[in-house]
């Protein structure tokens, strides 16, 4: 049922992207989905979020009376074609963190569905990645030093959909006599042009965002090299300076000066950006591959038929 009202949802407002509540219970090393239900679609303004925080609460407080469970375990959202790794992704993570031991985003694609895969993620943050995030220590040194890469962000959880007994049995009774449906036509169709027209491009914004991510870091080791540069020619000058005062019986002066701003660290920038967009490549060159490769197999059982 949580699954039915998580694609509902998603395909009644596609493309535009909307989010969920996912509601269940925590037993032991399993996070059970058992409900969800829709946020409402507003704008973003002070007012719209103190609404949808009335809404959420009066949700539960209604589902608490009917009996149904009304735990958090985390919230749903749509996607397109998988473009959900984003730092604001990571910031809603680390907020339910704050009051949930543990949760879950569910990200479902209609886009990537359309093509005859369910596309239904379960994510969570790595626990070696929310430590960083939190001490704000997402700079090169550190990343080297928790051995912390681009792929090691997010952790996908295996998805499990089952259904009570009694639901089973109706859903058999409802099964059509006719083995071939709609649906299983659908999924014959040769042409994938639009689908992989628009990750290509999507891939090519990306390319454009990872290179100028690179950029950045490269301005900043230049900067870097030249701020070295001056502080060796300052000591070396000072150094000459000193020996000049020693000669002359007077105090050394000291060879390092917080207050010169050739002595002031530069800020590294952040990895995160240059991160995201690194996982978002690889999902959309996953994407490309797998529909190509469902594209040779329909052309190659096409062939076989016409010659038949």
């Amino acid at each position: 049922m949580a699954v039915l009202k998580i694609i509902k949802h998603c395909e009644e407002f596609a493309p535009a992207l909307v989010t969920g509540q996912l509601l269940g219970l925590d037993v032991g090393s399993v996070l059970e989905v058992t409900n969800c239900f829709p946020f409402p679609i507003r704008e973003d303004d002070e007012e719209a979020d103190a609404d949808g925080a009335n809404y959420q609460l009066e949700m539960m407080r209604c589902l608490r009376e009917v009996n149904v469970d009304n735990n958090t375990v985390g919230w749903y959202q749509s996607c397109l074609l998988g473009s959900f790794q984003t730092v604001e992704l990571i910031e809603t993570f680390m907020n339910y963190q704050e009051n949930i031991r543990r949760c879950v985003c569910i990200v479902y694609d209609p886009s990537r569905s359309s093509q005859g895969v369910l596309a239904l993620k379960a994510l969570k943050l790595t626990d070696s990645f929310m430590d960083l995030y939190r001490n704000n220590g997402l700079t090169g040194e550190k990343l080297r030093e928790k051995k912390l890469s681009w792929v090691d962000i997010f952790e996908e959880i295996p998805i499990k959909v089952s259904n009570s007994a009694l639901v089973s049995a109706f859903m058999k009774e409802l099964e059509p006599e006719s083995p071939v449906s709609q649906c299983d036509f659908d999924r014959l169709k040769l042409s994938t042009a639009p689908f992989m027209e628009r990750n290509l491009e999507f891939m090519i914004g990306c390319m454009d965002g990872l290179s100028s991510e690179q950029n950045k870091f490269q301005y900043y080791y230049r900067n870097l090299g030249r701020q070295q540069s001056q502080q060796q020619a300052w000591l070396q000058k000072r150094r000459q300076e000193n020996m000049s005062r020693k000669a002359a019986g007077e105090e050394p002066l000291p060879e390092e000066d917080p207050s010169n701003p050739i002595f002031k660290p530069l800020p590294e920038p952040s990895r995160l950006e240059g991160y995201l967009v690194t996982n978002q490549i690889s999902s959309y060159c996953n994407h490309i591959n797998g529909v190509a490769g469902q594209s040779f197999n329909r052309l190659y059982l096409m062939k076989a038929l016409q010659e038949d």
